[in-house]
């Protein structure tokens, strides 16, 4: 069965003011659809065809069927990661578990966006559960945490094309929109529940 674009979790415009219809449109409906379809073509004809994104990624190699599994798997976790009326402070287990291990859910916050807004080229910022704790980590171009054993809380994505058209080059108000704006704490609290 071929890998099929999955549906956004809200309509392509209920992320304006913050993140553009034409931004969504252009990253969901154009990028993600392209990962898409060339995850279906790498894998058509071959062992993997009827496997989980998760099994392909984890058996894949660094190279084309690497980059095109994680980044269909990256994206859609991308979507869920922002939601309208998003941002404030998260709650809960959530905020017990950040204040853990950052101190503050302010430190938290200064941390992650400054991850995001100095990671060199194109990739992605992640809040994860290492089992531990919970820590920040960069990953570059399709890298994913699911490939390091680690589990994703939420994302921003930081490559150009997440916010180029509406913010140009200035990726650290993005950051700060995406902060203040649109980020998930809910679908994070769901994922640090879920071990």
């Amino acid at each position: 069965m071929a890998f099929e674009l999955p549906p956004l979790p809200y309509a392509p415009d209920a992320l304006a003011p913050h993140m553009s219809e034409q931004t969504l449109g252009f990253h969901y409906g154009k990028h993600h659809q392209t990962y898409v379809n060339n995850l279906n073509g790498f894998v058509e004809g071959t062992d993997l065809a009827g496997k989980s994104l998760e099994d392909v990624i984890l058996a894949a190699d660094p190279g084309p069927l690497f980059n095109n599994s994680a980044q269909v798997w990256n994206h859609t976790f991308f979507w869920s990661s922002m939601t309208p009326g998003g941002g404030g402070d998260p709650e809960g287990d959530l905020k017990t578990a950040i204040d853990e291990s950052f101190g503050s859910v302010d430190t938290f916050k200064q941390t992650f966006a400054d991850k995001a807004k100095t990671l060199f080229g194109s990739g992605w910022t992640w809040l994860v559960s290492t089992g531990s704790g919970l820590e920040i980590v960069q990953t570059k171009d399709a890298d994913t945490p699911l490939k390091h054993g680690q589990s994703a809380l939420v994302t921003i994505d930081v490559w150009e094309h997440a916010y180029y058209l509406d913010f140009q080059n200035a990726r650290p108000a993005y950051v700060d929109t995406w902060l203040e704006n649109l980020v998930n704490w809910e679908f994070a609290g769901q994922n640090l529940a879920k071990g």
